[in-house]
């Protein structure tokens, strides 16, 4: 087995690159035309959640039956929770679609991404009677304010956003569906569900030790994916096949509806297709990262990979001058945020620096 060295500035690097693909992942879907939702869903959650992790794990895990083999005869319950925990994670994704329609993106955002950072971050070690000893080990104040410094600034950004919102609706009269309670419930109940995510990759370590054993080094992190994200393909699945029927929209994967504007089957697929690439491309360097953080503080991947996804989506943001016009308030706590969340990166790095 082929011991990996800490280098957590490399482990932030790849962290980052992932959170960048993730960020900007949804920007093909502006150019896809005469596809409802669910199509386009189904398409993009195809190859996310199931077909790259496949291939995936399939080119850089040698030995992969055999190491499956042997995963389901010696911790067979390690998968099987995995699945269930991406089958939550699932049903995260679904609470988020829903809190959007009842108090905005941006609020939502905060909320549930800004709840998965820390509960995803914190359980895992917690649960196995290892958060304590954490605390005493060097380094571990910087990597603790680093986690609760990103939640904030996570919060800062959401604020923005919703005044941002706010401000181009007017009034929240104009939106008939506007619910502060129900979009609330739904934004928590996400952000919950969504820390089920890591649960889902942190329960498969015996699996991830059997992929080092057969040679996998750096690339082991991959089995983990056949569990993780196949799970949050089967409910994310279901949904939109119900809502395809619902719609009658499932010959939309033939024949492109007729309308006004100019439409290709082929680029749609495509496009959808980009996009479950490079969401699954956050996933395959969160892998690359994690296994370079070091045994101490590999629990805060997930935190650092969290916090770089809000700060490359509103980096983006102010990039394509989508906060042009807005007001000064507005425009204070975005990059108040911004300013936040870099200064968390740096906290969790150095953090995990001086503990390697």
């Amino acid at each position: 087995m082929t011991l990996i060295s800490p280098h957590p500035f490399l482990g932030v690097t790849l962290h980052g690159v992932g959170a960048f693909l993730a960020a900007n992942c949804y920007a093909p879907q502006k150019f896809i035309r005469r596809w409802s939702w669910e199509t386009f869903w189904i398409v993009q959650a195809a190859f996310c959640w199931l077909i790259w992790p496949i291939i995936g794990a399939f080119l850089t895990i040698p030995e992969l039956g055999t190491v499956l083999y042997e995963a389901a005869q010696t911790c067979p319950k390690n998968l099987l929770f995995s699945f269930c925990f991406s089958l939550a994670y699932g049903i995260g994704g679904i609470a988020f679609n829903y809190s959007i329609r009842y108090i905005g993106f941006s609020l939502t955002y905060a909320i549930a991404v800004g709840l998965s950072s820390v509960l995803g971050t914190i359980i895992p070690p917690f649960v196995r009677g290892e958060f304590a000893d954490i605390l005493t080990k060097p380094g571990a104040a910087w990597v603790i304010a680093g986690i609760f410094t990103g939640a904030i600034g996570i919060a800062f950004c959401g604020i923005a956003g919703r005044l941002k919102e706010y401000s181009l609706s007017k009034t929240e009269s104009g939106r008939g569906d506007f619910s502060l309670i129900k979009g609330l419930l739904l934004s928590i109940l996400a952000g919950v569900l969504s820390a089920f995510y890591h649960f889902a990759i942190t329960v498969t370590e015996p699996v991830i030790e059997i992929a080092a054993e057969h040679g996998a080094g750096h690339w082991k992190g991959n089995v983990a994916y056949l569990t993780a994200n196949t799970g949050a393909f089967v409910t994310s699945m279901i949904y939109a096949l119900s809502l395809a029927m619902k719609n009658r929209s499932l010959g939309e994967f033939v024949k492109i509806s007729p309308g006004t504007q100019k439409a290709s089957l082929f680029n749609n697929y495509l496009l959808a297709i980009l996009v479950g690439t490079l969401w699954y491309g956050q996933f395959f360097f969160y892998n690359l990262g994690h296994v370079r953080m070091g045994k101490d503080y590999e629990f805060t991947s997930w935190a650092i990979h969290m916090t770089m996804l809000v700060l490359f989506s509103n980096l983006t943001g102010l990039l394509f001058r989508e906060w042009k016009g807005c007001a000064r308030l507005t425009v204070a706590f975005i990059i108040l945020g911004i300013l936040v969340l870099i200064a968390a990166v740096l906290m969790l790095t150095y953090g995990n620096y001086i503990g390697n």
